[in-house]
């Protein structure tokens, strides 16, 4: 029988514990998340160039794209990954904004910040930062960051608006979001929503793209974009989120 979603604290745990296993495995999301999504998550959204560049981050990459592909990174800018995992779209983003750049690393699982910051090491990236906390209370000050990028993350968090709010709030005016995550369709069923296995296998807590547009907008963002690349479940798919800060 399926574990039961209960509260926020409990679905945080449920998640923590899942990825903390996923950091000491070593393995990519379609050995440690389930045959489901095998078709959709991982490597497959990365250029074999960029896997090899950063091996052991990639090893462990658990998105559903490519953030960094879309995410428009120019030189000397500020990035925050929010669920940064092994690092490997921190280190991607480092190497696009150059010396001159910054890229930090949110995670709430210590196991893979750790993982994170030996992975920068064997791959000589100094500039980068790694952070342990909560995406829904970033440790970054306000207009801090000129990019905020996530990879089939958001989707994880028990208040989701909090978390869209908290990348409004750290993003510079202007500045842009750009996040690969899942949507679900709006007939996904109450079952499955309430099913803790899917909710950290990243499908029962997905937004709906109505949903995800609506909290962006009520974050304070504008110019969003919900466009779906391809399906990771019957009653969901992968999607590039894309919004910007106004610049006034």
């Amino acid at each position: 029988m399926a574990q039961q979603l209960k509260t926020p604290e409990e679905i945080r745990e449920a998640v923590r514990e899942r990825y903390a296993h996923a950091a000491g495995a070593g393995c990519c999301r379609t050995e440690c998340c389930g045959s489901d999504s095998e078709a959709a998550f991982g490597a497959g959204q990365y250029k074999a160039e960029e896997r090899e560049a950063v091996p052991g981050a990639a090893s462990v990459s658990l998105g559903c794209g490519n953030p960094t592909a879309v995410a428009e990174l120019r030189e000397g800018e500020v990035v925050l990954d929010l669920g940064s995992g092994g690092g490997l779209d921190v280190l991607l983003s480092a190497e696009r904004v150059g010396p001159t750049g910054r890229a930090y690393g949110l995670d709430m699982t210590q196991e893979m910040v750790e993982l994170a910051r030996k992975n920068a090491r064997e791959a000589g990236v100094t500039n980068v930062e790694w952070l342990s906390g909560l995406m829904e209370s970033i440790p970054l000050p306000d207009e801090s960051v000129d990019v905020v990028v996530s990879n089939c993350v958001v989707n994880l968090s028990a208040d989701k608006p909090q978390v869209l709010r908290e990348a409004a709030r750290v993003l510079r005016r202007g500045g842009r979001l750009a996040f690969t995550d899942v949507v679900a369709d709006p007939e996904l069923d109450d079952e499955t929503r309430a099913d803790m296995q899917a909710w950290t296998g990243c499908i029962a807590g997905a937004l709906t793209r109505d949903q995800f547009e609506a909290e962006l907008a009520a974050a304070g963002l504008e110019d969003v974009e919900v466009r779906e690349t391809h399906r990771v479940h019957a009653h969901a798919g992968s999607a590039i989120i894309r919004a910007r800060k106004p610049s006034g």
